[in-house]
């Protein structure tokens, strides 16, 4: 399986990004899809999750600038980011996640909010 994340880049505050994970080697529709971000110096966290059902998950702190959305005939899932913080600076990571022996990380890709 593997995972090729990209769209990261650098943006002013509130403006927008749109990052994509596309994946390959796997039945991707039967896995929930996740994006993570870790900045500097702090863990890594569960920003966005989208289930095989389509059910969404945000972290509070991203409700409502952030949409997850997937699509199971390309294998990709998209994080549109709009109305961009500084504080959302970080290394975005996407994962599929099946269960705790069948689950797979992206490369990771930059997003950094900075004017």
């Amino acid at each position: 399986v593997q995972l090729q994340a990209s769209g990261g880049g650098l943006v002013q505050p509130g403006g927008s990004l749109r990052l994509s994970c596309e994946a390959s080697g796997t039945i991707f529709s039967i896995y929930e899809v996740g994006w993570f971000r870790q900045a500097p110096g702090k863990q890594r966290e569960l920003v966005a999750s989208i289930n095989p059902d389509g059910m969404t998950y945000y972290t509070d702190s991203v409700k409502g600038r952030f949409t997850i959305a997937r699509d199971n005939a390309k294998k990709t899932v998209n994080l549109q980011m709009n109305r961009l913080k500084p504080e959302d600076t970080a290394v975005y990571y996407c994962r599929l996640y099946y269960s705790d022996s069948a689950q797979y990380w992206g490369q990771g890709t930059q997003v950094t909010v900075s004017s």
